[in-house]
């Protein structure tokens, strides 16, 4: 089975203090590990040199963030996640299997998402994004993303958008060169927690039916608050 030696591991950030030193501090030994700053004020950029990580900078927006950690990175594999989100033991497992599999390279992998809360809600959403993934083939970027440079490089990789950068790639992938991997990607249930449960989710499907009508990105990025 494959060591992570070939993995570099991208996080986008904007002001991400709070939640960045427990993702970095979670992350086993990786080839790389490249944090992409867009012009935080609080103390991500120091987080993220005192924990090692190759720290770019760039304009923000998570599109433009994503590619710019790409383009950073020299290792064969990539493993895209947010500053916020964790993989549990069993979905470094994953990895490894999956980096080690003769038809990796021509597959991306996500895994499942977990909330980091124990409400109820919280249970129904992820069985939700379950769903959502089977039925649509569309995760998003909070489950992570692992994929060979090789095949981000085909689909033109994240195109510089302020929202929905992680469907727009996922589609130009397709179904049938994405795969669910094993094990979970704790996220951070925050945003639910303070908008409200029901709010945020409903959010969120508007936004990806705006997206999925032809509604730009760059308005439904006003829609949803970035």
């Amino acid at each position: 089975m494959s060591d992570l030696a070939d993995l570099a591991v991208v996080i986008p950030t904007l002001n991400a203090a709070p939640r960045l030193a427990a993702t970095l501090s979670a992350l086993p030994r990786v080839g790389q590990v490249i944090v992409v700053d867009g012009g935080s004020t609080d103390d991500t950029a120091q987080i993220a040199t005192r924990h090692g990580a190759h720290l770019v900078t760039s304009p923000p927006g998570r599109g433009r963030q994503l590619a710019a950690g790409a383009a950073a990175a020299t290792s064969p594999w990539l493993l895209f996640l947010h500053a916020d989100t964790q993989l549990d033991a069993e979905a470094w497992t994953a990895a490894r299997r999956h980096l080690a599999e003769p038809a990796g390279p021509d597959r991306a992998g996500v895994f499942h998402l977990r909330l980091d809360d124990t409400a109820w809600p919280a249970r129904l959403l992820e069985l939700g994004v379950r769903l959502r993934v089977t039925l649509l083939a569309l995760p998003y970027g909070d489950q992570g993303l692992l994929i060979s440079r090789r095949l981000y490089d085909e689909v033109g990789g994240f195109a510089p958008l302020p929202l929905m950068e992680d469907v727009d790639l996922v589609r130009r992938l397709g179904r049938g060169r994405l795969t669910s991997l094993g094990g979970k990607a704790t996220t951070s249930a925050e945003r639910w927690r303070r908008r409200g449960w029901l709010r945020q989710t409903l959010t969120n499907l508007r936004c990806l039916g705006l997206y999925l009508a032809g509604v730009s990105p760059e308005r439904i990025a006003r829609i949803y608050g970035r």
